[in-house]
């Protein structure tokens, strides 16, 4: 089986997205020009535009003749947006001073309105969906790419003519394509630093109000890839100020990246003490390789990658791989068929020897909504 990476204008998307979600990209920041962007990703102008296309589509970014192309006042990721709020708030007193006026009680008014937005979300959640009609037999994956997706879909299409149809687009690019009915299922590893919590809270950003399972697929085991043997002692984040170290780093924006600036952060490292800090690749596989090329004495990546060639790996982290699965999605015949499979002992054995991947809670659900 084949390793299947995200095209690289969806990397270059969803490491802006994920700039975004996290504040360090602004309503109204000016994103790099095509050609710069171009050079630092080492990729064509073509692939750049696709890239800003998806986000422009997505309504995260606004193309402007002669200001370049700007972040916009997103409602999915914007929880900083105080006009907005006051002309809501204002707007609602408003009525809320109308209905009392006309004799309703405080408590008339809430129930009413509770069940409205809950009739709303309901009838939009319908609507999306039903807009993009699809075979009832097939479902349709968005998400961050892993390799135990692409053992699942495999797996899925044995039986009934059941299809799992993949597009790797990173982990908040899943969400929002959800959120667009552009896909039924996503797949995400997002970290938030403030509630120090796997996805839940992109989930709730995202997807405000929809019932949501999030199904545990694995542990992934995520730290230090080093050549074998370890010949330079490193053993933590502490070492690559050694300026024996050649550090080789995941790009911007990246889930990977994100994770080890706030880890540099809370240690008090200064990135500009970390030499080959600001060379980075686009997937961990590329980190791998980098290393077992002699570019590089240490990156940062999944144990999963770092198996097949063979490198020391020291485990820092756990990360938290989990299906995003709406409660329309959960009730077709061909998602629990999935769900089913999650379930086999077949298929834990099987991803746990692709190299650190922990099934302890291996199809483990959890509720949110």
């Amino acid at each position: 089986m084949g390793s299947t990476e995200a095209h690289l204008f969806e990397q270059i998307a969803e490491s802006i997205r994920i700039q975004i979600a996290h504040g360090e990209l602004q309503t109204g920041d000016r994103l790099p020009s095509i050609r710069d962007l171009a050079r630092t990703w080492d990729c064509t102008p073509g692939t750049v535009n696709r890239a800003y296309s998806i986000l422009a589509d997505e309504g995260l970014v606004i193309s402007r003749r002669g200001s370049g192309t700007v972040v916009s006042a997103n409602p999915l990721l914007d929880e900083q947006a105080p006009l907005r709020s006051a002309f809501l708030t204002n707007q609602i007193e408003n009525l809320l001073l109308n209905l009392l006026g006309r004799g309703y009680t405080e408590s008339e008014i809430e129930t009413s309105f509770s069940l409205a937005l809950d009739r709303w979300h309901k009838w939009q959640q319908t609507a999306v969906r039903e807009s993009i009609p699809h075979p009832e037999n097939r479902l349709r994956f968005v998400g961050s790419h892993d390799l135990a997706i692409e053992y699942l879909a495999e797996e899925v299409s044995k039986e009934n003519d059941y299809q799992l149809s993949t597009s790797f687009r990173g982990s908040l690019g899943g969400l929002i394509a959800l959120a667009r009915g552009e896909g039924d299922i996503a797949g995400s590893h997002l970290w938030d630093k403030e509630s120090n919590q796997y996805n839940i809270p992109y989930v709730q950003r995202v997807l405000p109000g929809e019932r949501i399972a999030l199904v545990t697929v694995a542990g992934r085991s995520f730290g230090l890839m080093l050549p074998p043997g370890n010949p330079q002692s490193v053993s933590s984040l502490l070492d690559l100020t050694n300026p024996e170290v050649r550090w080789i780093n995941r790009q911007p924006g990246s889930g990977t990246r994100v994770w080890l600036d706030t880890q540099l952060k809370q240690l008090d490292l200064d990135p500009a003490k970390i030499k080959g800090y600001n060379e980075s690749r686009t997937t961990h596989n590329e980190i791998a390789e980098a290393i077992t090329n002699g570019e590089a004495t240490a990156g940062l990546g999944i144990q999963a990658a770092a198996t097949p060639y063979d490198l020391d790996f020291i485990p820092l982290a756990q990360e938290h791989y989990q299906l995003v699965i709406p409660e329309m999605v959960w009730e077709m015949a061909v998602c629990q068929h999935l769900l089913q499979i999650l379930q086999k002992e077949q298929f834990k054995e099987t991803i746990k020897n692709f190299g650190g991947y922990d099934t302890a809670e291996t199809s483990k659900t959890i509720w949110i909504g």
